[in-house]
């Protein structure tokens, strides 16, 4: 039976973005939050099928919950592929419907399946039939001319497949005459588009996303919505997301301190180098860790200038922290 997503009471979620959600990445935020659920990258069906499988699907099991997000339009290669994520160990499969690069496009994927509602709850219903964990789109509200009333067709074919949690990007998709950067900020958001989906199918679990720069605006759409996706926000100020688990989920557990959450990081760090993992390729993810604080401009320098070096190990990082300047209810938290 399929495991629903709505028993939570709230969803708070760290969007899937290309080149930044990689494992390193999840396994940080994962020190800072324990109850925001972590998304993959966009893994195409074309690269789990022939490419280096067990690079893309490895996750560390602290992550948990962490979903497998899929990019693709043939049922029987999602269906594989979410077979695979499954095994794997991920907890959710999302099918991403709202990617507007042209390379996506090429593929017949992401945004442009908005258009083909009837092909997506195919792949909807593959993907179901052939695991047990659940299955969640994430979508726009729609793309170029498409009328409000699109979204609501679009989600009504998809639900009638099985799929019963929308991830719903309040942005439309530009596909002709906007970068895919151009697509997440110049498209007006509409937020109320996305409650009144809300409103219209309650049955559903609807999670806004698009636009959400701190937990004070997530907390007010959640007054409307089943959840909130953050993503660049919890990318680049990463230390937002530290009063998750008290603000949205009234968990009482101590948050560790900045100085603490590095130092958690290191074995996982260490482990990586072992593997062979190059010291920038995890460091970059944690640039914004002391946004706000004295040395912190220091602190990403060091990183930046010093971590690309060949053999750069563990000292860099600590190196890094002498620059900062904790606050002192932090440092003797």
């Amino acid at each position: 039976m399929d495991k629903s997503l709505k028993s939570q009471v709230k969803i708070f979620s760290v969007a899937p973005m290309m080149e930044w959600t990689d494992s390193h990445c999840r396994f940080f935020h994962r020190l800072i939050t324990r109850r925001a659920r972590l998304y993959t990258e966009m893994v195409t069906t074309g690269a789990l099928m022939h490419g280096p499988r067990a690079r893309l699907l490895a996750f560390d099991p602290a992550e948990h919950p962490v979903a497998l997000q899929l990019g693709g339009s043939e049922p029987s290669d999602l269906a594989a592929c979410a077979r695979m994520g499954e095994e794997t160990g991920f907890d959710e499969v999302n099918l991403n419907i709202g990617c507007p690069s042209e390379r996506v496009q090429r593929g017949a994927f992401g945004a442009c399946l908005m258009r083909e509602p009837a092909l997506v709850g195919d792949c909807v219903a593959a993907m179901r039939a052939a695991v047990h964990i659940p299955v969640t789109v994430k979508c726009r509200i729609g793309v170029d001319q498409h009328t409000d009333e699109a979204l609501f067709a679009f989600v009504e074919t998809v639900s009638r497949a099985g799929c019963a949690t929308f991830i719903v990007h309040a942005r439309k998709a530009w596909l002709k005459g906007l970068s895919p950067k151009e697509n997440r900020d110049v498209p007006p958001l509409d937020h109320d588009l996305v409650y009144a989906l809300k409103r219209a199918r309650p049955d559903l679990t609807i999670v806004i996303n698009g636009g959400i720069a701190s937990l004070e605006q997530a907390k007010g759409h959640l007054a409307h919505v089943d959840g909130a996706m953050m993503g660049r926000t919890a990318y680049q100020s990463p230390w937002v997301l530290a009063d998750v688990d008290t603000a949205l989920f009234a968990d009482p557990a101590r948050v560790r301190s900045r100085e603490e959450v590095v130092e958690a990081f290191l074995p996982y760090v260490s482990r990586e180098l072992a593997t062979g993992a190059p010291l920038n390729a995890i460091t970059r993810h944690v640039l914004g860790l002391f946004n706000g604080l004295p040395g912190a401009r220091a602190w990403r320098r060091h990183l930046a200038v010093n971590a690309v070096k060949r053999g750069a190990g563990l000292e860099v990082i600590r190196e890094a922290m002498t620059f900062v300047t904790l606050p002192a209810e932090r440092a003797a938290a």
